[in-house]
Formats: structure tokens, C-alpha cells, sequence
């Protein structure tokens, strides 16, 4: 995989987050990209930022904007 997209309706993206990006330290994965969808705080952006979030998508993303900018990332890390 290259890409993991996560996304709750039970407003749990500060506390998986962190546990999905600690595991994919743990099995030498950091090479995957998170991204996160949904419903967010726009005080939580940072938080996730910091915290391993390569991407946020709100309500009324564009997907062909949204996957621009994944690709984008991807061909940053990857090459």
C-alpha cells in the first residue's frame, strides 16, 4: 500500500490517528501516506499535521483536486 485514508463518524481522528501512525512505525511502514477525510475541526488540522496526517479532506472536496494532490505527495516521497 501506499496510501491509507481514515475517516470516522465518531470524531476519533486525534485518538486513531496516532495509534495507525505509531503501528506503522512499528512494522517499518512510514513510507505509507495517511490522509484524512470527514468532518474535522478546523482546530484539529494541526493536531493531525503534527501528528502524521499527510493530507485533509473536508466536506466539498473536489476528488479530482483531492487526488492531484495525493498523487503529488506521492510522487514527493516516492519519485
Amino acid at each position: 500500500a501506499h496510501v491509507i485514508g481514515m475517516s470516522t463518524m465518531t470524531a476519533g481522528h486525534k485518538t486513531l490517528l496516532p495509534e495507525l501512525v505509531k503501528e506503522l512505525k512499528a512494522l517499518d511502514r512510514e513510507d505509507i501516506m495517511v490522509v484524512v477525510g470527514g468532518v474535522i475541526p478546523a482546530q484539529d488540522y494541526d493536531f493531525l499535521y503534527e501528528n502524521g496526517a499527510s493530507a485533509i479532506f473536508g466536506p466539498g472536496t473536489v476528488i479530482p483536486v483531492a487526488a492531484q494532490k495525493v498523487i503529488a505527495e506521492l510522487d514527493r516521497r516516492h519519485g
